[in-house]
């Protein structure tokens, strides 16, 4: 991706892809972020009720595109004030989730431990682990965890304060390993950011970036945690920051996407209503 032209589209709800409009005949990708379902009130500009609406709306994309899996970037839930609570917000959320695909990741977010361990957050959405590596379709998908503090403990029951996120020595090893294995193209998913150096960004991202250029297969970083539209140009890697689900009242206030990867490499973001859409041409 180091010769590819970067063609940027405005977020305004007219540029976005028409709901029928049929995508290319690429490897397809659902993506969603920082959905933070809550029962509880609207706190600023976070509305975490309607999330489950803005769901539906997003479900309902997808099952046109009919995407081969689907990922969530992250916060999936909202903080709580007990185990139970938070549970809680889990089940409701993931049901309809878990409805819209069967092939489906969950990359953890820094809300998606403040109560519950991680153990018990993957145990309730069906996942083995908080990072691995799988293939489809001839490209190679990296699911990260930066969710441990600067010491190398894992967060949960509140045990972490969450400017600082982490990417341990351990996982960087494996991350440095698993990309020296493969000869496929590469897709990286995270949630703390691994393009930025303030709140937003995982402390060491400098040391897992030079992990990802040497590789010199991957093609880009999806993110999301900072809630907002993002994209940097790093070492040849496109990092791609997504909008936040759970920002603002109303349908038209949501953001989801659908990414297609050409077999050439070529990438298409198709976003909706507030997530941009990008075209990386190789």
């Amino acid at each position: 991706m180091k010769h590819s032209t970067l063609v940027l589209t405005a977020a305004s709800l007219s540029s976005q892809r028409l709901l029928g409009d049929a995508p290319t005949d690429g490897l397809r990708v659902g993506l969603v972020t920082d959905l933070h379902y809550a029962d509880k009130a609207p706190a600023g500009t976070r509305h975490y009720r309607e999330t489950l609406g803005k769901l539906e709306d997003a479900a309902v994309q997808f099952e046109r595109d009919k995407p081969a899996f689907l990922v969530e970037l992250g916060d999936l839930i909202d903080a709580a004030d007990s185990v139970d609570v938070e549970q809680s917000y889990l089940k409701t959320i993931n049901g309809p989730f878990s409805a819209i695909c069967e092939d489906r990741h969950y990359v953890l977010g820094n809300h998606c431990v403040d109560t519950l361990k991680k153990e018990e957050f993957l145990n309730t959405v069906e996942q083995d682990t908080s990072y691995y590596s799988f293939d489809r379709d001839g490209f190679h998908f990296v699911v990260l965890d930066s969710c441990f503090r600067g010491d190398g403990q894992p967060y949960g029951r509140k045990n972490f304060h969450w400017t600082d996120a982490n990417i341990p020595a351990a996982e960087i090893e494996w991350l440095e390993a698993d990309l020296k294995a493969n000869v496929k193209p590469v897709i990286v998913f995270a949630h703390q950011r691994l393009d930025v150096s303030n709140h937003h960004g995982v402390k060491n991202n400098a040391d897992v970036r030079k992990v990802l250029e040497a590789a010199g297969s991957v093609l880009a970083v999806f993110q999301g945690h900072s809630h907002r539209n993002d994209l940097k140009e790093i070492g040849g890697i496109h990092y791609c920051t997504l909008v936040a689900m759970v920002e603002g009242a109303g349908a038209t206030n949501n953001g989801y996407s659908l990414m297609e990867i050409q077999p050439n490499g070529t990438i298409h973001v198709s976003g909706f209503r507030k997530q941009q859409s990008y075209d990386w041409q190789r």
